[in-house]
């Protein structure tokens, strides 16, 4: 939206990766749906899952490899009462801890598929300067009982222990 800013520190992923992740969209090649997950690396990629949630996306390998990492949560920095509105949430730790409820917090829609996050333009990511005491936790990925056993086992979920941003699905530490 025109005018606000949103920030947040991505404390939850999740990864998608090649031609052997039946996870993964793109798997089976390019369609209109996932043909920015062939771009290069830096590339914004979101779609709809369910109808409903838009799912952010940042596309990570060379072009014609299909590859990116889902932004599964995200402790809000700016633009808190915005997002606070936007979800119609009152709990603060409601607002962006699933992928989901990020999108709809930062209104976030499929309009930014495509665009370049290594440009800062609608979208970018840096790394913060420094974060003390972060232990980086692993686990299988989340809602994906249609793919193959092997991908299904793949340990892609990344998230920061004991972060009260991070989806309920979190294991605990």
């Amino acid at each position: 939206m025109a005018g606000i800013r949103y920030s947040g520190i991505i404390v939850e992923t999740e990864a998608y990766r090649g031609f052997n992740d039946t996870a993964c969209h793109a798997h089976k090649g390019p369609t209109t749906r996932c043909e920015v997950m062939f771009r290069e690396g830096g590339f914004v990629y979101v779609y709809l899952t369910y109808g409903v949630h838009n799912m952010l996306n940042l596309v990570t390998e060379k072009s014609t490899f299909p590859a990116a990492v889902l932004i599964r949560a995200v402790e809000p920095v700016d633009g808190v009462e915005k997002m606070a509105v936007n979800r119609n949430v009152k709990n603060v730790e409601q607002l962006t801890s699933g992928p989901g409820k990020l999108t709809k917090a930062f209104d976030i829609d499929r309009n930014l598929s495509g665009i370049v996050a290594t440009r800062g333009e609608h979208v970018w990511v840096e790394i913060p300067k420094e974060m003390p005491n972060m232990k980086i936790g692993s686990s299988e990925r989340i809602g994906i009982d249609y793919a193959n056993e092997d991908a299904r086992s793949w340990k892609w979920r990344y998230f920061i222990y004991g972060n009260r941003f991070v989806s309920k699905y979190c294991p605990k530490k």
